[in-house]
Order: structure tokens, then C-alpha cells, then sequence
């Protein structure tokens, strides 16, 4: 998913940390030790007018570039140092538009409100709910519990997880008990909606 004018991810990266795709030697100085600066809200033509002030000269279209190449290394990165979460999980999924169609973006969180794992499908059914929870338990340890609102494509993605991996995760309906990650979509959104758009899925 690339965007068309902001970046996507709210991160300081210090470039040393990823040797694989080191950036131009004129950025590894002192005076600019975290490079790329990518934050949520904040446009590519206003971190390429930020670094110019500071004597670093660099296209927007760099620094889009920047977030592209360095998103998957960082994802590794923090899911590595993530700590643990917690064994009741709330599990949602809300809409994102990708070239004006609508693209379902499914997250889970832990009781405590911690991010557990997301997913972007493109359809909402059972098979999405699959993909999702294999991703999310691939990663983190089995919930005892996952609450859900009243989506009959979620509980028949859990049903069909437990039936696949003989396992006996617990699946609640219960709409206000889902208001957690429900309420935490919002974020999302207040990132996504000043956005141009995404180019592609």
C-alpha cells in the first residue's frame, strides 16, 4: 500500500540500523542523526522543506521512497522488540479506501488496548478473518479469548481457525466490549483521511 503524498507510519528511524539500503553519505552527519523523520499527518513536501532548512536537500519523492524501503525492516524490527500482550484480545476491522474502493483493514488489541497485529484484505469474510488470525497468532502466543462484535464472518474465520489447529479459542460476541479497538479506529482514520489517497493495493 503506497501513499501518494504522506507517508504512513509515525517512526524515527536512525539509518545505521539498516545497512542493507544505506542512505547518501551527505545525511550521516550530527547534525541530522535520524533520517528519515516519518510521522503520521506530516506531508513529504513539508519533511523535504524541514531538511532543506537544516542544509540536507532532499525530493518528497525521496523521502516517499525512504518510507517504501524501510517500512517492511522496521515492522521486523519492533515486532521483534514488541513487548507481551495480553491473552484476551479485541478484534475489529474497519475500511480504508485504496483507489476510491474500499479495502477492510483488520487489527486486534489485547484488553490493556496494546496493538497484537493488522491486516489489510480485500474483502471482509471468513477467509480475511482466517488470514488475519493465522497472521496474529503466528506472532504472538495463543489468546484464550477473542472478543468480537456481532460479524459473522470473524466468528466463522475463528470457528475455522479452532477446527484447522484443534485448538479451543474462546469466541464472545459482545459490542461493547469491543469498544476498545472500535474506539481505536479513529486513530486510524485521523491518519488516513488528510491523506491524498493510496495509489494501489
Amino acid at each position: 500500500m503506497i501513499p501518494s503524498s504522506h507517508c504512513q507510519i509515525q517512526l524515527w528511524v536512525k539509518h545505521d540500523q539498516f545497512q542493507r539500503s544505506p542512505l547518501p553519505k551527505r545525511y550521516d552527519s550530527p547534525k541530522c542523526p535520524l533520517v528519515p523523520r516519518v510521522c503520521a499527518e506530516l506531508p513529504d513536501r513539508d519533511i523535504e522543506e524541514m531538511m532543506g532548512e537544516r542544509g540536507y536537500p532532499v525530493d518528497h519523492s525521496t523521502v516517499n521512497r525512504w518510507v517504501i524501503e524501510y517500512s517492511p525492516q522496521l515492522e521486523a524490527a519492533f515486532q521483534n522488540k514488541k513487548k507481551r500482550v495480553g491473552t484476551r484480545w479485541r478484534m475489529d476491522e474497519t475500511y480504508i479506501k485504496v483507489k476510491g474502493e474500499r479495502k477492510y483493514f483488520y487489527r486486534a488489541v489485547d484488553k490493556e488496548g496494546n496493538t497484537i497485529d493488522f491486516l489489510l484484505t480485500a474483502k471482509r469474510d471468513k477467509k480475511a478473518a482466517l488470514r488475519f488470525l493465522n497472521k496474529a497468532i503466528g506472532r504472538n502466543a495463543k489468546p484464550g479469548l477473542i472478543n468480537i462484535d456481532k460479524s459473522g464472518a470473524n466468528k466463522a474465520g475463528i470457528t475455522a481457525y479452532n477446527k484447522e489447529n484443534t485448538t479451543r479459542i474462546k469466541c464472545r460476541q459482545c459490542k461493547y466490549l469491543d469498544n476498545v479497538v472500535e474506539q481505536d479506529h479513529r486513530f486510524i482514520k485521523r491518519i488516513t483521511r488528510p491523506m491524498l489517497g493510496f495509489k494501489n493495493f
